[in-house]
């Protein structure tokens, strides 16, 4: 044998170097979340060390990189289970000391066809950065991403980075793959908006605010008060308050709607009984106007949405607002609500 290598050396022929493995025995190893776990040691191929163009391969210069920069935990995916072994031979060979494994769960994505596979790009964005850009906060992905194969104690899914810290236990870690559920992450978003102030959801918000309205002169923190419970993610923001900078064209059959039992019909005389009353508040403010709005539906006896139904299709030309009627011509503004008001009229005539 050995004269056989030396005759393939002299003639240069390319070669690798592998470690040899043994052939008896088995090698077994602790894993942090998966427990005792032992390989026979014939089913390990002599592992290639050094590749022919002189190079180490990953698994060897792994190995090495660790131990030279003082690694006394490996964190990595479930599916380099099989590869630990490899690793724990070498380790043994040089006589180092072995570190703690922690091989966690993968995490998959739904396919369209309702199965789950390996987390990927065709699955929606898969970075930390590329979440951000859809308009998911920092601290709703953080939260999210530590609910994926862990779970704590007292099944609690709101977290700060702070308390995370503080009660994450490996031992609550699953054995099981976990699937990147997007509604999900949508959900805790959408609550850590609502736990904000108004002041500081205005404050994430206003970039998407200046996209939607520029400069039109309308209160940003009275938007974002009544679009905060509103909210899941920061990138609709724009298409649902664009109607503040401009009235939209719509259909005024959108005036009609079987809840708040109106048609085209007594929609104009109802928009009409609106802009009368409203036209003669002393002040434009939101409890006048509730008030005054309130009290016109007992005088004409009809129900509250039958006066609130048109006067909001008037100023948003939606039918799907962040806010009703009310809230929404406290925003506009005496003189833009009224002039909306008239082209809704001309609408219906």
């Amino acid at each position: 044998m050995e004269e056989e290598i030396q005759k393939n050396l002299d003639a240069g022929i390319p070669y690798v170097i592998r470690q040899k493995m043994p052939i008896e025995g088995s090698t077994t190893f602790t894993d942090a979340v998966f427990g005792e776990i032992t390989v026979e040691n014939s089913e390990l191929q002599d592992q290639i060390l050094i590749k022919q163009d002189g190079y180490p391969t990953y698994n060897f210069a792994n190995v090495i990189d660790d131990h030279t920069m003082g690694i006394t935990h490996v964190v990595r995916g479930s599916e380099y289970l099989s590869s630990t072994p490899k690793y724990n031979l070498l380790y043994e060979a040089f006589g180092w000391e072995i570190p703690t494994y922690i091989h966690l769960p993968l995490i998959n994505g739904k396919n369209e066809d309702g199965s789950v596979s390996k987390l990927s790009k065709r699955h929606g964005s898969t970075g930390f950065e590329d979440l951000i850009k859809e308009g998911y906060l920092p601290e709703a992905i953080i939260n999210y991403i530590a609910l994926l194969g862990w779970c704590p104690k007292d099944n609690r899914e709101i977290f700060t980075l702070d308390e995370l810290c503080k009660v994450f236990d490996i031992s609550g870690i699953s054995k099981s793959p976990a699937v990147f559920d997007y509604d999900k992450l949508e959900w805790f978003n959408g609550e850590y908006i609502k736990a904000m102030t108004d002041e500081e959801f205005a404050a994430i918000a206003e970039p998407y605010f200046k996209e939607a309205l520029g400069d039109a002169p309308v209160d940003h923190l009275k938007i974002a008060a009544i679009l905060k419970q509103r909210t899941t993610k920061l990138t609709d923001i724009p298409e649902k308050i664009d109607f503040f900078k401009a009235l939209p064209a719509y259909e005024k059959e959108l005036y009609i709607n079987k809840k708040s039992k109106t048609n085209l019909e007594n929609a104009p005389v109802m928009l009409k009984a609106v802009y009368d009353e409203l036209s003669a508040l002393p002040a434009w403010e939101s409890d006048q106007i509730h008030d005054a709005l309130i009290n016109l539906a007992q005088k004409l006896e009809v129900k509250n949405g039958t006066v609130m139904w048109p006067a909001r299709i008037s100023v948003a030309g939606k039918t799907v607002t962040p806010g009703g009627a009310i809230e929404i011509l406290d925003i506009l503004g005496r003189e833009e609500s009224l002039r909306r008001m008239e082209l809704g009229l001309e609408k219906l005539a």
